[in-house]
């Protein structure tokens, strides 16, 4: 069993930031990826930013230059810097990692931006 908790969510104005983290606890022997999704009303979650054990960083469009995913190996927790936040970024934040090729997700945490 793996748990994620997800933390560093809240309301914030537009142009401001939040730091998200999540920290993955359990039956853990390698983290092959880890990474943050979001989900706004009526819309799909969607992938923001992920990186894997490697190091490698993907982000999505909307969010590069403003926005920095790190880990912490040693903790197996993976951080969101997200700057400059918009209103339409406004959703649920999900942690997200892949072990052994099984995903596991977080319970979600609110960001919400207000105008």
């Amino acid at each position: 069993q793996v748990q994620l908790v997800e933390s560093g969510g809240g309301l914030v104005q537009a142009g401001g930031s939040l730091r998200l983290s999540c920290a993955a606890s359990g039956t853990i022997l390698s983290i092959s990826s880890m990474g943050w999704y979001r989900q706004a009303p009526g819309k799909q979650r969607a992938l923001v930013a992920s990186i894997t054990s490697g190091g490698f960083i993907n982000y999505v469009d909307s969010v590069k230059g403003r926005f920095t995913i790190s880990r912490d190996n040693t903790k197996n927790t993976v951080y969101l810097q997200m700057n400059s936040l918009h209103p339409e970024e406004t959703a649920v934040y999900y942690c997200s990692v892949l072990i052994g090729g099984s995903r596991y997700w977080g319970q979600g945490t609110q960001v919400t931006v207000s105008s």
